[in-house]
C-alpha cells in the first residue's frame, strides 16, 4: 500500500503524465525497494483503482484518469510542495472579492455581522477537461497581509494556501471533508461543461488551527470523477 500511495501521489502531482508508460517491472521494484511480487500488488490496486492500465506493450498511467486529487490531497500537496495544483493542471479565477457571505458562512469563521470575508471562485482542468468548481473562503483580514487573495490573476494562485501560512503564521493542522451526490445548477453546470441538472459530486472542507478556520471550501466535481482518501487510526 505504502508502494501504492507513492506511485499515485506521483501520478495526481503530474509527475507521472496520463499516457506515460512506468518502468518494467523488476526496474521499477528495485527502485521502489521492494520484491517483484509486492510491487505486483501494488500496481494491481491502482489498476482497480483507474490510475494505470497494462497491456503487452507494458503498463502506462492512464490517459483519460478517472481520478481526481480531494481536497486532503490538495492540502497535502501545499505541505509538501507549496502549490495546491499538480504538473500539468490548470486554475482560471473567476472572482476574488471582499464579500458578506451568508449567515452559514459567517457563522463558520465566527465572524461579527456584516463583517466582510474574502471569497475565490475558481476551476481546475487538465488539458481540455474541466475537473472542478471551487469556492474558497478566507477571513477577511488576511486580505490585509496577503493582497493576492483579491487578485483574480493566474501568477501564482494555486500557491495562495501557502502564502497565507507563510505570512500570518497559522499552519493548517486539521481539516474535515462533507461530500454528497446532487444535480448540477446553471452555474455550476456552465463552469464544468455539463448540461444543467447532470450528477455531480459537490463537497465542502473545512481547514483550521488551533485559533479557529483558515480556508473553507465548497466545491463539485463532474461524475466522471472519483477522489479518494487513505487514513489511520491511533493505536
Amino acid at each position: 500500500m505504502q508502494v501504492a500511495d507513492r506511485i499515485r501521489r506521483r501520478i495526481l502531482d503530474g509527475v507521472l503524465a496520463p499516457g506515460a508508460k512506468l518502468p518494467p517491472v523488476r526496474e521499477l521494484a528495485a527502485a521502489e525497494g521492494v520484491a517483484v511480487a509486492t510491487l505486483g500488488r501494488s500496481l494491481d490496486h491502482l489498476q482497480v483503482e483507474g490510475y494505470i492500465t497494462t497491456s503487452r506493450r507494458g503498463t502506462f498511467v492512464a490517459d483519460a484518469p478517472t481520478v481526481t486529487a480531494s481536497a486532503h490531497d490538495r492540502t497535502a500537496r501545499v505541505l509538501r510542495t507549496g502549490s495546491i495544483l499538480g504538473e500539468g493542471e490548470t486554475m482560471i479565477v473567476t472572482s476574488a472579492d471582499l464579500v458578506v457571505p451568508p449567515t452559514y458562512v459567517a457563522e463558520i469563521f465566527d465572524s461579527e455581522p456584516g463583517a466582510r470575508v474574502v471569497r475565490r471562485q475558481w476551476h481546475t482542468g487538465t488539458g481540455q477537461q474541466r475537473t472542478g468548481l471551487y469556492v474558497t473562503w478566507y477571513p477577511g483580514h488576511f486580505a490585509g497581509v496577503v493582497p493576492e487573495l483579491l487578485s483574480s490573476s493566474r501568477g501564482d494562485a494555486g500557491r495562495l494556501l501557502a502564502r497565507v501560512q507563510e505570512t500570518t503564521g497559522r499552519r493548517v493542522i486539521a481539516g474535515r471533508d462533507d461530500m454528497h451526490g446532487r444535480d448540477a445548477d446553471a452555474r455550476e453546470a456552465a463552469a464544468l461543461g455539463l448540461r444543467i441538472g447532470a450528477p455531480i459530486l459537490a463537497g465542502a472542507h473545512r481547514l483550521w488551527d488551533d485559533e479557529g478556520i483558515i480556508e473553507y471550501g465548497e466545491w463539485c466535481l463532474p461524475s466522471r470523477l472519483v477522489i479518494g482518501y487513505e487514513y489511520r487510526f491511533e493505536q
